[in-house]
C-alpha cells in the first residue's frame, strides 16, 4: 500500500543503511538497520506507522541535503 508520508526507501544490506525519502522531499539515512527490520517494514500495511514505532527513534540517522539546496 502506498504511504501518505514515505515516498520511497532504499536499503543497502552491505552497509545496513536504510535511506528514506518523505513526501516532503526530506531524506534521511538510518544506520545499523538489520535486514529483518527492513523486511518487516517493507511488508507493513502502514509504512508510516511502522517507521514511527520501530525505526525513527531506534537507529542513528542523518539527513541528506537535497540536490539544489544551498
Amino acid at each position: 500500500m502506498p504511504s501518505l508520508v514515505i515516498r520511497r526507501f532504499l536499503y543497502l544490506p552491505d552497509t545496513h543503511e536504510l535511506t528514506i525519502e518523505f513526501v516532503t522531499g526530506r531524506r534521511y539515512v538510518y544506520s545499523g538497520v538489520p535486514e529483518e527490520e527492513v523486511r518487516a517494514f517493507r511488508s507493513a500495511f502502514s509504512k508510516g506507522t511502522y517507521f514511527n514505532r520501530n525505526i525513527r527513534d531506534s537507529y542513528p540517522c542523518r539527513e541528506i541535503a537535497s540536490a539544489g539546496s544551498d
